[in-house]
């Protein structure tokens, strides 16, 4: 008996063991996925120079990533169900480790961009599985202390990515921003193998393979017809059959799901408000202040004329405050209403958002730290809400799904806020820096210089060798006229930024009811557990 009561005790200690290893895993593996795409912001105008691209390979370097992993998303959550969460992670951080090697070995933009893409397949089987594998490791108060260092490890991640890419692309050079990945893929890869534990839907079935064909291209058209608009024309055949054979193939995408007993995106899960709730924050948050990443970036770098080491610091202020503020907002998530802190966090993110439309031209980097203070307390506030609202609707046996889900809102609003901003970006940046030159007295020969092609002189950010060819006053001109240009174009999709942040505050308002909450047993926000009256399979079917 005394054995018997020894080996009880051992696997109670080794299950605890396990769990915390699990946090530690799935900790270093989503760290590695956020430093790469943090420290591809700062590296961005070097890789630009380096591969000769132009604005728009930029936005691709970004949305290659994004597209591939908001694409198979919610089919690695429906393959992680049915095969095992611990093995499609695995899986992704194989994947997600070769093909950072691949974006260090890049010579092209072409090749840059589809390496990202095979990174966003792999970071797409690591998103789907790992809130799922820490909802699986913990329970009660303990799951939202994992959540609570889920979100502090986020924003980690995020406070740490500019200035480690700013250091390294400023010391060594941008492809080792890539290489940085493989020690600690490497690392995560030994460390799942050895502690965390296999878990699955014992009811999943196949995959979904008309729902991803559908649904990746629709996406895929979409966001290429936002980011080909300005230059193929916005009434053109080409954009006009991409965008409604974008909106065809989503009803489809639709129509499938409906009609799929198993479906990879069960639309009965929207039925809870709260679950539709946490995934329009999810959009809101990505297509507005991380969207916003890659312009504020630019910004700070060519048009203030910063170092990625210098641009890395001066993000400090909103990445510092968001790392701060997200474990206290974990710990919040077990006393506070969710929406509370969804809400209010989405309204910090648009009043940081509309803070920063006081940069002109004569400003400053300082004229964007009162908005990057309100945006990094809200960011900090959102992410461990919202990731405990994400799969706290559902049964525990779902969450692989619901994690997918949320986390396709997330890429998905980073991908179209890039393409759509960047649309309206592009032609206001061009627009106003012409209009700007036409006052300077110097037009004539500016245009002269860059034999009439200045919209691929301001797209390509190479204004400094152009002016540096000009006459003293044509020099003065064109870099006053692109700042003028710039920062009045960045003032317009800030403004659009933060509308969309409040829209979405609004909407967490709403949507997100304590009462929907089921799988962890009670809501969030209550001490005590009361049963919702529904049985926990309700969702599942």
């Amino acid at each position: 008996m005394r054995g018997e009561s020894r080996t009880a005790v051992d696997d109670e200690e080794d299950g605890l063991e396990r769990k915390w290893w699990t946090l530690i895993a799935v900790s270093v593996a989503i760290f590695m996925l956020l430093l790469d795409i943090t420290v591809v912001n700062v590296a961005l105008p070097d890789i630009q120079r380096s591969l000769h691209s132009s604005f728009q390979d930029l936005q691709w370097v970004v949305d290659a990533y994004s597209l591939t992993l908001a694409a198979f998303l919610l089919t690695a959550g429906s393959v992680a169900d049915q095969l095992g969460r611990r093995r499609v992670f695995l899986a992704g951080l194989v994947v997600f480790t070769g093909s950072s090697a691949l974006c260090g070995l890049s010579s092209s933009a072409l090749m840059l961009n589809l390496a990202r893409g095979l990174q966003g397949t792999g970071g797409a089987m690591m998103f789907a599985t790992s809130l799922a594998l820490l909802a699986q490791a913990f329970r009660g108060r303990d799951r939202g202390t994992a959540f609570g260092v889920f979100g502090a490890v986020t924003g980690a991640a995020v406070a740490v990515g500019p200035l480690i890419g700013g250091v390294i692309t400023s010391g060594i050079g941008w492809k080792w921003i890539f290489f940085v990945n493989l020690p600690i893929g490497i690392a995560a890869v030994l460390l799942t193998l050895a502690r965390v534990e296999e878990s699955r839907d014992p009811d999943a079935t196949g995959v979904d393979w008309l729902g991803l064909l559908t649904f990746s291209g629709s996406l895929f058209l979409l966001v290429f017809a936002l980011v080909r608009g300005n230059d193929a024309g916005w009434g053109s055949t080409q954009i006009l059959a991409f965008l409604s054979g974008s909106a065809v193939l989503i009803i489809a995408f639709l129509i499938v799901e409906l009609a799929q007993e198993r479906p990879m995106l069960d639309l009965a899960l929207f039925r809870r408000p709260a679950f539709a709730g946490a995934n329009v924050v999810a959009f809101a948050l990505s297509g507005s202040i991380f969207a916003m990443f890659l312009y504020l970036t630019l910004y700070i770098q060519n048009v203030l004329g910063y170092s990625p080491l210098q641009a890395g610091l001066r993000f400090l202020p909103i990445t510092l405050l968001s790392f701060a503020v997200a474990p206290i907002a974990g710990k919040l998530t077990v006393r506070v209403p969710v929406r509370l802190l969804l809400g209010t966090g989405l309204v910090l993110v648009g009043a940081g958002l509309f803070c920063m439309t006081a940069v002109d031209a004569a400003s400053g980097w300082t004229a964007l730290i009162p908005g990057f203070l309100l945006g990094g307390v809200g960011i900090g506030l959102v992410n461990p809400p919202l990731a405990s609202a994400a799969i706290g609707v559902v049964p525990a046996a779902r969450s692989g799904m619901a994690s997918g889900i949320n986390s396709t809102f997330r890429q998905v609003g980073i991908a179209t806020g890039i393409a759509g901003l960047g649309a309206i970006f592009q032609h206001n940046v061009t627009q106003g820096t012409t209009a700007a030159l036409a006052h300077s007295g110097h037009s004539h020969e500016i245009l002269a210089a860059v034999h009439g092609q200045l919209p691929t002189v301001l797209e390509s950010g190479e204004i400094g060798p152009v002016a540096g060819g000009l006459s003293h006053g044509g020099h003065a001109a064109l870099l006053s006229s692109y700042r003028v240009g710039f920062t009045g174009a960045l003032t317009d999709i800030l403004i659009i930024a933060g509308a969309l942040a409040l829209l979405g505050a609004a909407l967490a308002f709403a949507l997100v009811r304590s009462r929907d909450f089921v799988a962890a047993g009670h809501a969030p926000g209550s001490q005590a557990a009361e049963p919702t009256g529904e049985p926990a399979g309700a969702l599942a079917r």
